[in-house]
C-alpha cells in the first residue's frame, strides 16, 4: 500500500514532510530555475513551465506533442506506481497545470501540495540544493483526451444546460477591456472567477476554505460539465485543480484557451 493512500489531493505539509522518503513519491517542482537553485523541498525534481505547453504562437497552451511529454515524463523516472506530489510558488496555475498534463497521460495518483513553496516556507520547513540524480528512463504513453476540450468539442457545446465555461482570466480581459489577441471578450456565457481569488493570501495562498460556496454562487456546480481557461491554460490550470480538489465529475482544461479562441476569425464571442 502506497504511503499516500486515503489521502485527499490537495495535502498539507505535514503530510508531505513525512513521506518525503516514500519509495513511490516523485517530486515535481515547478518554480523556476534560480529559484529551484536557491532552495527546493528535499528529493524535489525542477520541471520547467515552459515544457508543460506547446510554446508556439497564437495558442502557445495547447498540448505538447506526444514524443516531448514521453521525454518530460522519462526524465521524471515516470512509472506506473509513482505517486506525483505537484507544488509552484504562485499558489497553483503550474502545478495545475501539471496535474491536467497526469490526467492527459491517464495517471491519476497525484497530490498538490497546497499553498506550494509558500505554505511550506511559512512552516519554516527545509529546503536543499541538492539536485536528485538524472534518470534515464523511457515510457510510452498514451493519451487521453477525456480531459481535453478542444475548440471544436467547446463550439459543439455552447447552450447546454449541462455546461458551464470557466474563465479563469482578469475581468478586464473578460469584458474585453484588455486586449491580449486579436479579439477581445469572452466566449458565449462564460463564467469570470479570475484565478487568484481562489488563493487565500493570508494562509500562504492555499485554496480558500469557502471556496465551494464562492463557486457555488456563480453557478459553477458539479452537477455541470466544467469547462475552464484562460489565454494559455496556466492559470486555468489552477481553476481545474480547483475543481478536481472539490469531486466534481467532468472537468476539461481549454489548452488553446484565449490564445486560441481570440485569434479565430470566426469563433462567437461576447463584449
Amino acid at each position: 500500500m502506497s504511503a499516500f493512500s486515503n489521502l485527499p489531493l490537495v495535502i498539507e505539509p505535514a503530510d508531505l514532510a513525512e513521506r518525503l522518503h516514500a519509495p513511490e513519491l516523485i517530486l515535481v517542482d515547478l518554480t523556476s530555475a534560480a529559484r529551484y537553485a536557491e532552495g527546493h523541498l528535499p528529493g524535489a525534481r525542477f520541471v520547467d513551465p515552459k515544457q508543460t505547453q506547446l510554446g508556439q504562437p497564437p495558442a502557445p497552451g495547447l498540448l505538447p506533442p506526444k514524443a516531448q511529454l514521453e521525454a518530460l515524463f522519462g526524465a521524471l523516472g515516470h512509472r506506473r506506481e509513482a505517486v506525483y506530489v505537484v507544488y509552484d510558488d504562485e499558489g497553483g496555475g503550474w502545478a495545475g497545470r501539471f496535474i491536467w498534463l497526469l490526467d492527459v497521460i491517464g495517471h491519476h495518483r497525484y497530490h498538490y501540495l497546497n499553498g506550494g513553496l509558500h505554505a511550506w516556507l511559512a512552516e519554516q520547513r527545509p529546503l536543499s540544493q541538492q539536485v536528485p540524480p538524472a534518470v534515464d528512463g523511457s515510457v510510452v504513453l498514451e493519451l487521453d483526451s477525456a480531459p481535453i476540450a478542444t475548440r471544436e468539442y467547446i463550439e459543439s457545446r455552447l447552450g447546454a444546460d449541462d455546461l458551464v465555461i470557466w474563465d479563469a482570466r482578469s475581468a478586464q480581459e473578460y469584458r474585453g477591456e484588455k486586449v491580449l489577441a486579436a479579439r477581445g471578450g469572452h466566449i458565449p456565457d462564460a463564467v469570470n472567477f479570475e484565478w487568484t481569488a481562489g488563493m487565500d493570501a493570508a494562509r500562504a495562498l492555499r485554496i480558500r476554505g469557502d471556496i465551494a460556496e464562492q463557486l457555488s454562487a456563480l453557478g459553477i456546480v458539479p452537477e455541470k460539465e466544467v469547462i475552464t481557461h484562460c489565454q494559455t491554460h496556466h492559470r486555468s490550470g489552477f481553476t481545474y485543480l480547483l475543481a478536481k480538489a472539490l469531486g466534481y465529475p467532468r472537468v476539461k482544461g481549454y489548452a488553446g484557451s484565449w490564445g486560441e479562441w481570440g485569434n479565430l476569425p470566426d469563433t462567437p464571442i461576447q463584449p
